[in-house]
Formats: structure tokens, sequence, C-alpha cells
């Protein structure tokens, strides 16, 4: 672990490959797990103001989910959420044969929104943890993620590499640029 301005960040990210393979795993972080996706207050009024042009892109599942439970929730442990259909299925997730994709990416791909995904869809493997005084941001080691790991290593691509433009949209530019230092650095 080293600190970065108010982050305490994990060497894992800079020590471990990883590149999303959807075809190997089909998309499983967006059905599987025991909760919705994280998501910060800002990003909760966001997701109302978006819903009406997200909303055609969506599976019948998931707007019904979304029309009875909220564009978000609070988790079991208190915290924000993306919706679930019936405690599995993100109710956002969209699907492209058997590949689960993200309908809110999939409305900004086509224009209708300017925003892409909850910040911690967008920076996954990497989780942030916020505290009082700093933000933890962890790699988030899950066996569905197999494949990617073995592509990135593979590919030799480390999870901040992968994760740049995520990583910069959560915590902007110098705090990147002071991250590959620290990268470079670990290399020596």
């Amino acid at each position: 672990m080293f600190q970065l301005g108010k982050t305490i960040v994990s060497e894992d990210i800079l020590e471990k490959d990883f590149v999303c393979n959807l075809s190997a795993c089909k998309g499983a972080c967006c059905v599987d797990g025991d909760a919705g996706a994280p998501l910060s207050e800002e990003e909760t009024k966001i997701l109302a103001e978006i819903y009406p042009k997200v909303k055609p892109f969506l599976r019948k599942e998931g707007i019904e989910a979304i029309e009875k439970l909220g564009t978000s929730v609070i988790g079991t442990d208190g915290t924000l959420e993306t919706t679930l259909i019936n405690e599995k299925d993100c109710a956002y997730v969209i699907f492209d044969g058997k590949t689960a994709l993200c309908g809110i990416e999939q409305a900004y791909n086509q224009g209708e929104v300017s925003w892409k995904k909850p910040v911690s869809c967008h920076l996954y493997p990497i989780r942030v943890k916020d505290f009082t005084e700093f933000a933890a941001v962890n790699y988030d080691r899950w066996d569905i993620c197999d494949d990617a790991c073995s592509l990135g290593k593979e590919l030799q691509v480390p999870i901040y590499i992968f994760v740049k433009e995520a990583l910069i949209r959560k915590f902007g530019e110098d705090w990147y640029s002071e991250l590959e230092k620290v990268a470079e650095e670990l290399k020596k």
C-alpha cells in the first residue's frame, strides 16, 4: 500500500494484470453477486435524471424493478447501489445474445445520455472505499474474472492501465500522473 494524495492505494493495481474478456465471462459481474453496483449520492441523482432516456434500452424486467424500487436503492449494508432484478441481475443489464451489457452504456454509446455508467462499474476490478479522511483504492479479486486476469497477463496490461479512463474520471489527471510515477518507480 502507498499513499497518493488523499488515497491509500494497493500495489496490486500496479502489479496485477487485467483486461476484461467478455467473450469468456459473458459480463458475469453484471448478473452475479448479492448487491448492485455501488453508487455515490450524486450518481443516484444522475440515474434518476437520465432514466427516461435510458429506459428504452432496458429489458422489461429491469424497467419493472426500477419502477417498483427506484432508479437506485439502499443496499443491505446501508450503502447506495443500483437496483437489482429479483436480487440478482442489475436492473440496467441488457443482453447481446448471452453476453450481459450495460443499458446505460448503450444509451451513452448511442448519444442519448452523456454519462457512461456508474464509476464503480467503469473502475472494475478496482473498488474504492471512502473513509472520512481518505479513500482506499483496492483490487477486487473475483473468480469470475479469471479469464480477464489471464488475458491481461497475456497482453501485459496492468490493472491501472486497463482502467486509466475510469481512474482519471474518479481522481483526475494529476492523480493519475502521480500513480504512473509510482508505477515506474516500482518497476526499477
